[in-house]
């Protein structure tokens, strides 16, 4: 009792109120604050949002020349690998924006494709997702530069599109075989 007298007296003495008017206002500061954060937060939904584990690799992962076929494999789809897209047969490690490029991202569709012809059109639409910049006017080409220019700023080289049957590693026909000649050049 000599605790429960000595709080009593504590909180009576720094906040001029008594015990029970002080957990009154406790209380009420408490269910005030639940309420004002119920107004901004869904409250099935975590305050901290989760993050999912990203792909961050130490070093862009140098790939060489791949088919366009064997460039799909790289759409964020496995996250074991890296999310990669081209820009005029150049390919670029866009790992690092993985949020965008990535799968669910606003830019999913580019990803794992040379999508050179639908960034000089700005275009969403999936016929456009080439490498085939024929019939583009000068304008849209500048517009195609540009992405290109922004890509080689913020962005590692990693490859490059070959037509198919002319790519430099023999094996990269099966592509189990080539990503365990990547993960053999990143242990090196």
């Amino acid at each position: 009792m000599a605790i429960h007298s000595t709080i009593a007296e504590a909180i009576t003495v720094y906040t001029g109120l008594s015990p029970a008017a002080f957990f009154t206002v406790a209380a009420l500061m408490v269910v005030v604050y639940k309420v004002v954060c119920g107004m901004f937060v869904d409250p099935g939904q975590k305050a901290v949002p989760s993050v999912a584990p990203a792909y961050l690799p130490a070093e862009p992962t140098e790939i060489g020349e791949v088919t366009e076929e064997e460039l799909r494999g790289y759409d964020g789809s496995d996250s074991s690998k890296p999310l990669l897209m081209a820009i005029k047969g150049q390919i670029y490690d866009v790992s690092p924006s993985r949020m965008f490029y990535g799968p669910g991202g606003p830019y999913a569709l580019f990803a794992g494709r040379d999508a050179s012809r639908a960034l000089a059109l700005m275009s969403f639409d999936p016929k456009d997702l080439t490498g085939n910049i024929e019939g583009l006017s000068p304008s849209e080409l500048e517009v195609l530069q540009d992405w290109e220019y922004k890509f080689m700023e913020k962005y590692v080289k990693v490859g490059q599109i070959v037509a198919k049957g002319t790519s430099s590693d023999s094996h990269v026909a099966n592509p189990e075989s080539h990503d365990d000649s990547i993960e053999n050049k990143k242990n090196e």
